[in-house]
C-alpha cells in the first residue's frame, strides 16, 4: 500500500529511541525525508545512522532540547533551510514522570509541562506557517492513556498529557480549513529505553525480556508492546490514507485503558 510519503519531510522530536526512533525509520522506509532531535550527541549520531540505512533516504540530526525554546527555533528552521519545508510533525520527545500529588514540588510541575507541553507548543506554532504554505501537512502527537483516565500517583505525567490531548482537539479545529491535520497517539507500557530502566529497576534479578514479560502479565493482550506497533499508527495518520482524520485521539495500548 502506497501511503504517500515519498518525498515528505517528517521532523520527529525525541526520535534517538524507542517509539521516536521507531518513527523516523519507518517514515524513512516509506521515502520521506526524516529529521531528528535528541539532547545527547553520541545517541542521536548513531540513531540517524540507523535510520539511515533502514530507509536509504535523507536524515538529518540536530542535537536539540526541547525544553529550551531558542533550541527549538533553531532546530525548526534547520529542517526548513535545509529541504524547503515541513509535512509532518511528530512530537514525541518526553519521559515518565509520575508520583503522588504531595510529593511533586513546583519545579517537577513546571519541568513537565516545560518538557511535554510548551515543547510540542512551540514546535507546532514554528512548523505551522511552513505546512500552510505547502498546502497542508500532519501534527501527531505523542501522549499516554492516564492523560484520559488518570490514577493514583499519576502526576504530573496525567495532567501535562490530559493538556496535550486538549491541545490537539483545539488545534484541530483551528487548522481543518488549511488542511492540517492534527491527532495524538495514548500508549501505555510501550518498550523503550525508560521503560527498559523501570523494568529493570521492579524486577533486577530477571533478564529484560523477563522483566518485560512480569510487567506484560497486567496487561489484557499479556504483553507489552513494541514501539513498531505505535510507529505504524504513526505513520498511518501522517499519510494520505488518514486525509479524513483530525482532532482524535487515539489508544495504542493493548486495550489496557478504560477510557475510549
Amino acid at each position: 500500500m502506497d501511503l504517500g510519503l515519498k518525498g515528505k519531510v517528517a521532523l520527529v522530536t525525541g526520535g534517538t529511541e524507542g517509539i521516536g526512533l521507531a518513527t523516523a525509520t519507518m517514515l524513512a522506509q516509506e521515502g520521506a525525508k526524516v529529521a531528528i532531535c535528541g539532547r545527547r550527541t553520541d545517541v542521536l549520531n548513531e540513531a540517524a545512522a540507523q535510520v539511515k540505512k533502514a530507509g536509504n533516504g535523507e536524515v538529518l540530526a540536530i542535537q536539540t532540547d526541547i525544553m529550551v525554546a531558542a533550541q527549538i527555533e533553531a532546530l525548526v528552521n534547520q529542517v526548513i533551510t535545509t529541504w524547503g519545508g515541513i509535512d509532518i510533525l511528530v512530537n514525541n520527545a518526553g519521559r515518565a514522570y509520575a508520583q503522588a500529588f504531595e510529593t511533586v514540588p513546583d519545579a517537577g510541575w513546571q519541568e513537565d509541562l516545560d518538557l511535554k507541553l510548551f515543547g510540542a507548543i512551540r514546535t507546532c506554532r514554528l512548523a505551522i506557517p511552513s505546512m500552510r504554505s505547502r498546502g497542508g501537512g500532519r501534527i501527531i502527537n505523542v501522549t499516554q492513556i492516564g492523560g484520559k483516565q488518570p490514577g493514583a500517583a499519576s502526576v504530573p505525567t496525567s495532567v501535562s498529557r490530559a493538556a496535550g490531548i486538549a491541545l490537539v482537539k483545539a488545534m484541530s479545529k483551528d487548522l481543518a480549513k488549511d488542511n492540517i491535520l492534527v491527532n495524538t497517539v495514548c500508549v501505555s507500557l510501550i518498550k523503550s529505553g525508560q521503560i527498559s530502566r523501570s523494568a529493570m529497576r521492579q524486577h533486577p534479578e530477571k533478564s529484560l525480556d523477563d522483566a518485560y514479560a512480569e510487567m506484560g502479565k497486567n496487561m489484557p493482550m499479556g504483553r507489552l508492546g513494541e514501539s513498531e506497533e505505535v510507529a505504524a499508527m504513526i505513520t498511518f495518520l501522517a499519510s494520505a490514507r488518514a486525509s479524513y482524520v483530525t482532532g482524535d485521539a487515539i489508544n495504542v495500548d493493548g486495550g489496557v485503558s478504560g477510557a475510549v
